[in-house]
C-alpha cells in the first residue's frame, strides 16, 4: 500500500488536499481514484485513506480511519555524524532512519573532505530532510527524525550533553558491545568521525566533557559502516533486554 508523509492536520471523515510532491508521485505511479493509501503527519500514528481525485498536479484523499501504530525505539539515539565525502551522507541518513534514530546531527570536523559554504549547507539541509521523509515512508515510521543544522564539531561538543555521548574510536580499550550489554537502555548520542576519523584534539575535547570512548573491534570501519554497525549492535542488545 502506498505510504505518504503529509505534514498537515488530518481527521477521520475529511477530504484533504495532498501535498504537491505526493500528488506528483501518485500521478507518476499511475494510482487510480479509490486506491488505498496510508498517510502520516509526523505527530504519531497513521491514517488509512482513499485516493479521491487525481490530476497531473493535484490530488485529494478521503481520511477513513486513524491507526495508533508506532515503531519507534524505546530509547532515543542521536547520530552525530561528521560529513563524509560525496553522497555517503545521504546513504547514512537513509539507513539510520530505517534503524530508528530519533535525531541526526551533521558535524564539520577537521578531517572532513567536504567543506560546505553557508549556501550549500542550506541546500543540503533541505535535501537531507527529504531523505528523512522518504526513508520514513519506506520503513513504516510515523515520526520524522529531527535534523540538526550543520555544526562545527568543537561547538557541538561545547554545548551538547556529552555524558550520554558514545565516541567511537579505534583508540578505545572498551568495546561498544561490552558497554551496551552492561548498560540499561537510555537516550544516547553516537559520535562518528569522517574519513580518517576525528583528530586527537577533537577526541580529547569530547572525552574531557564526559564522552565515553568505545571501539567497534579490531577492524577499522569506514565512516558509513561504523554508524550503521553501531546502531544495529546497540539495538540487538537493548531490544532483546
Amino acid at each position: 500500500m502506498p505510504r505518504f508523509y503529509c505534514p498537515q492536520p488530518m481527521a477521520v471523515g475529511e477530504t484533504i488536499t495532498l501535498p504537491d510532491q505526493v500528488a506528483h508521485h501518485a500521478w507518476v505511479v499511475r494510482l487510480l481514484a479509490g486506491a488505498a493509501l496510508t498517510l502520516f503527519n509526523g505527530d504519531g500514528g497513521e491514517y488509512a485513506a482513499e485516493l479521491a481525485e487525481l490530476g497531473k498536479k493535484s490530488a485529494t484523499a478521503r481520511v477513513i480511519a486513524f491507526v495508533p501504530r508506532e515503531c519507534e525505539l524505546a530509547y532515543e539515539i542521536t547520530l552525530a555524524q561528521a560529513l563524509p565525502e560525496a553522497a555517503k551522507m545521504d546513504w547514512i541518513i537513509e539507513k539510520a532512519v530505517e534503524l530508528g534514530v530519533a535525531a541526526i546531527q551533521p558535524l564539520a570536523a577537521q578531517r572532513c573532505v567536504v567543506r560546505l559554504s553557508a549556501e550549500r549547507a542550506e541546500k543540503k539541509q533541505g535535501h537531507w530532510q527529504a531523505v528523512i521523509v522518504s526513508a520514513s515512508e519506506q520503513s513504516g515510521r510515523n515520526r520524522l527524525a529531527r535534523l540538526g543544522q550543520l555544526c562545527d564539531v568543537g561547538q557541538w561538543i561545547a554545548r551538547a550533553d556529552m555524558a550520554d555521548c558514545l565516541l567511537l574510536t579505534p583508540r578505545a580499550t572498551q568495546s561498544l558491545a561490552d558497554w551496551s550489554r552492561a548498560t540499561p537502555p537510555r537516550a544516547i548520542s553516537l559520535m562518528i568521525g569522517p574519513e580518517g576519523g576525528f583528530t586527537q584534539q577533537e577526541e580529547d575535547a569530547a572525552i574531557a566533557r564526559g564522552a565515553i570512548a568505545l571501539s567497534m573491534g579490531p577492524r577499522i570501519l569506514r565512516t558509513e559502516t561504523a554508524a550503521l554497525a553501531a546502531l544495529a549492535a546497540i539495538s540487538a542488545v537493548w531490544d532483546g533486554a
